[in-house]
């Protein structure tokens, strides 16, 4: 009988010392990982974005929303102010980069992460788009063109060949990519790009393509084909009035080349 009490007080030790073991191995599971619900309360965007609103989150608190989680001893908005601090602050530079290069660079974020931002960045993109072309948009200078078709070709890892299209006043009618291509040149259609001009009855067409290794110096094969561009307008009364390259400066800013303000044309 004796045995048998004893046997049950070791059992009941045991057990205690089971729970606190696990107790512990949960608080350290926990404790490893550091979300957006354990976070202070300065470090909570989605509540400062109830309390405030929107428009008072930086741009690391808004990441920190989308990725929802840090990692081992780094919080969501101590992960977004690093990925930000490495591309100097500039969303336009992150929104270039991939998703395999997120997912490498940083610990803690994974594929789905870097989608969420990526994604998010995109829309910004596209809705940027839209309003402008609910406006009546002119191309009356370089800086216009580059606005008007940049955003569509900036990021892109391949080549793409954009025509704009314009009345007599400048006025946009219709913009259209004429051509994809490989890493370092597109072919182009030049039929294809006034018999479009013929269609919107345009008498003006701008041109635009983008060097996905960022250099923005027009090549041999580029100077050519504007020429030819600039030769068969000229039987049809149609004016080219700008070629822009698009790519990105020393600093990794977007930028563009103009044949116009260049000369070339």
């Amino acid at each position: 009988m004796r045995y048998l009490v004893e046997m049950k007080n070791v059992t009941m030790m045991k057990n205690k010392n089971n729970n606190t073991t696990d107790t512990y191995s949960e608080e350290i599971v926990h404790k490893n990982s550091i979300t957006l619900k354990n976070c202070a309360i300065e470090d909570r965007p989605r509540e400062k974005m109830i309390a405030k609103g929107k428009k008072e989150l930086s741009n690391a608190e808004l990441i920190a929303i989308l990725i929802g989680s840090g990692s081992v001893g780094q919080s969501a908005v101590e992960l977004a102010k690093e990925i930000l601090h490495c591309y100097g602050d500039d969303l336009s530079q992150l929104s270039r980069q991939s998703i395999g290069s997120l997912t490498k660079n940083f610990k803690g974020m994974g594929e789905a992460k870097a989608i969420s931002i990526l994604a998010a960045l995109e829309l910004g993109y596209r809705m940027l788009s839209e309003t402008r072309d609910i406006q009546d948009t002119y191309i009356k200078n370089s800086d216009d063109l580059f606005r008007c078709v940049g955003e569509h070709i900036i990021d892109l890892p391949t080549e793409e060949f954009w025509t704009i299209y314009m009345n007599h006043k400048g006025k946009v009618l219709f913009k259209q990519r004429i051509t994809a291509g490989g890493i370092t040149e597109t072919p182009v259609d030049i039929r294809k790009i006034f018999s479009i001009a013929l269609e919107k009855n345009a008498v003006k067409i701008a041109l635009a393509h983008n060097h996905p290794s960022g250099h923005l110096n027009p090549s041999i094969q580029d100077k050519t084909l504007t020429d030819n561009i600039i030769q068969a307008g000229k039987i049809l009364h149609i004016t080219v009035v700008d070629h822009i390259i698009v790519g990105v400066d020393d600093r990794n800013h977007p930028d563009y080349y103009s044949f116009h303000d260049n000369g070339l044309l």
